[in-house]
């Protein structure tokens, strides 16, 4: 069998399938593909031994084999990988025997140089999706910033927040929760939600708006008990007290 040493790229696929992932952890991903392309094996389970080959660190290395590859007693596997592997041993077999008996009617050596599957490989899809095999979800990054188009939804949708501060809090949140809870498949509806479920934030100039009479007026309340007290009539024992001591003064 001849040795695979070319595979394709499909950008779009690529980028939305790792979006997710750190500078450090795309970059073990990259090189993991190689050595599985390379070798056309699973990648070994001694995750030390494959961080000295690729040269990034055993726990980069695992965090990308457990979020990227599935774990079985041969090694971490990846469906995708294995259907390219596949479709090249196929044209390289066919294209081989069929040198072979090229070259043979002319009494010749097959050429050295094999054939390899180009123009016929199979995309990973034809409408630039996610890749098929990425079910699970995945964690925010500690170093997780607001991109422009969540934050002008949220500008949009609550105008009274505070997007830096909320934004710092939910990167803080999610980027510390652990258990099973704290991977997502879709960080941007997770997003969304977060903003409508943040309590409404009132200004101090609107508190005193919803709280002091807008009226400069005498209060209502005040030109009633004036009202009141210029139309009752005089306490008839008040007025007794006044005409005895009237009299007092008198005499």
């Amino acid at each position: 069998m001849w040795e695979m040493y070319y595979y394709q790229f499909h950008i779009g696929d690529y980028r939305s399938a790792t979006s997710h992932l750190s500078n450090e952890e795309d970059l073990a991903y990259r090189r993991l593909l190689d050595m599985y392309y390379d070798t056309e094996k699973p990648i070994p389970l001694d995750v030390a031994w494959v961080s000295k080959r690729i040269k990034i660190s055993p726990m980069i290395v695992k965090e990308v084999l457990n979020d990227m590859f599935k774990q079985t007693e041969d090694g971490f596997i990846q469906s995708r990988c294995d259907r390219e592997i596949a479709t090249y041993q196929g044209f390289s077999t066919a294209g081989k025997l069929g040198a072979a008996i090229r070259w043979g009617k002319r009494g010749d050596s097959p050429p050295i140089t094999p054939l390899i599957a180009t123009s016929n490989h199979e995309p990973i899809t034809n409408n630039h999706k996610p890749i098929k095999e990425r079910t699970r979800g995945s964690r925010l990054s500690a170093d997780w910033e607001l991109p422009k188009e969540w934050e002008d939804w949220a500008k949009q949708e609550r105008p009274d927040l505070n997007l830096q501060s909320v934004g710092e809090q939910f990167r803080d949140y999610w980027s510390a929760k652990a258990g099973s809870g704290s991977t997502k498949l879709d960080w941007q509806a997770t997003w969304r939600n977060w903003i409508r479920n943040q309590k409404q934030v009132f200004k101090q100039a609107d508190i005193a708006r919803t709280t002091v009479p807008a009226s400069t007026g005498r209060d209502p309340a005040l030109q009633k008990l004036d009202e009141d007290a210029r139309l009752s009539k005089p306490n008839p024992e008040i007025l007794k007290m006044i005409r005895e001591g009237l009299r007092g003064k008198v005499a």
